[in-house]
């Protein structure tokens, strides 16, 4: 999956939002050709090239830097930022290549009069037009925020037992969809439940443009099977929620007043309460104002575990003070609210297969393959029906 360049905040003019560029079949070649390269030329403006390669040779220049590494967050940031740009950009420049490979397939194919190789240059443009469309949706986000990294919480509600194995589960989904593109994930906290499953867990996505990539799955999941914790064999339902905020960074101020924080120390532990730790490093904290409660366990003192908790605080109240301002903004206008924190999208395993986003009206009927985080599809119609909202 393809993001677009952090900072570069521009959208393509002439193409209409929610419209999806496609393979047509009857249409002659020449003419996709050139509607494709009229497309990609716009990406390419959008994305500023100029300006990744300009980025790319000043991060390689600090990545060079031997001192880097004195700094283990700003190295690590520095390698990250750098190893996406590259991918971005050699992907960016073998999509205009492939565009040029195809139209010389077709000319060779029309020079020797070869059915088989027509038939090559069909099947090629068509993925062609699949990868375009994909790059082509990344270049709508345009949101303030949508190039931080994300930081994702998900939490068990109704469904008892169901409810909690679902939560873990749409926690693997997430992990796997990150794993399938290489985008680096933190798992700060975990909160086991008693008899299967979780009650909550907080991780971190580490890719440019995650949170904007991800910020469409904000809401309530809900899961529809025969609940395997039921002797019966019963068909249940069970909901989980998804909360998606925009990592802070240096520039952000958010101001934490410490008397209005709680802070809880405990042991930290594993599946089935399992001491993973023979200290009281885990940390908890509570805002009382808002009643937001953040936790962290995944380092092993309680200073780092303290400082990554406050860096998950302030990143929900950041977005938690966005959202006010959003909805005066809307009641100045005169406009009611959009919430995506409602229902999002159903997963159905029983009595039949399919997995519905309500929203996009986006269906799958191969539940396995969205579990195992095949989420793509959804991502990318939310993306453009967010865009759409947003626009209206």
């Amino acid at each position: 999956m393809i993001l677009p360049s952090a900072g570069r905040r521009r959208t393509l003019g002439h193409c209409r939002d929610g419209d999806k560029l496609g393979y047509v079949a009857g249409i002659e070649p020449e003419e996709q050709l050139k509607e494709l390269g009229s497309t990609l030329t716009g990406i390419e403006q959008v994305l500023d090239l100029d300006g990744m390669r300009r980025d790319i040779a000043e991060l390689r220049e600090q990545s060079a830097d031997p001192d880097l590494w004195n700094d283990q967050e700003r190295a690590q940031s520095v390698t990250r930022r750098l190893s996406y740009l590259e991918a971005e950009l050699g992907r960016i420049e073998g999509l205009r290549q492939r565009h040029d490979d195809v139209a010389t397939l077709y000319e060779m194919a029309q020079e020797m009069d070869d059915a088989d190789t027509r038939a090559e240059a069909d099947e090629e443009l068509a993925a062609l037009h699949k990868a375009v469309q994909q790059l082509e949706v990344r270049t709508l986000m345009s949101g303030e925020y949508d190039a931080r990294e994300a930081l994702v919480t998900i939490n068990a509600q109704a469904g008892g037992v169901d409810a909690a194995d679902w939560a873990e589960q749409l926690q693997r989904m997430y992990l796997r969809w990150a794993e399938r593109h290489g985008y680096p994930t933190e798992v700060y906290d975990t909160s086991y439940a008693e008899e299967a499953g979780i009650k909550s867990t907080t991780f971190t996505v580490k890719a440019p443009y995650a949170y904007g990539t991800l910020r469409g799955e904000h809401g309530t999941h809900r899961l529809v099977r025969i609940s395997p914790f039921d002797n019966q064999g019963r068909r249940q339902t069970s909901f989980a929620g998804l909360d998606v905020v925009p990592v802070v960074e240096q520039s952000d101020h958010v101001d934490i007043d410490e008397s209005e924080l709680r802070v809880d120390v405990y042991r930290s532990s594993g599946p089935g309460g399992q001491g993973v730790n023979t200290t009281d490093s885990a940390v908890r904290i509570t805002h009382i104002p808002t009643g937001i409660v953040v936790s962290c366990q995944n380092e092993r003192s309680q200073l780092q575990n303290k400082a990554t908790a406050m860096n998950v605080l302030q990143a929900k109240l950041l977005e938690r003070k966005r959202q006010e301002e959003a909805e005066k903004m809307s009641a100045l206008r005169g406009e009611g609210t959009s919430s995506w924190g409602t229902q999002i999208r159903n997963y159905v395993l029983h009595p039949y297969q399919i997995v519905k986003d309500l929203r996009t009206g986006v269906e799958v009927g191969n539940p396995t393959a969205v579990l195992d985080g095949d989420i793509d599809e959804f991502i990318e119609a939310e993306i453009r029906w967010m865009r759409q909202q947003e626009t209206a």
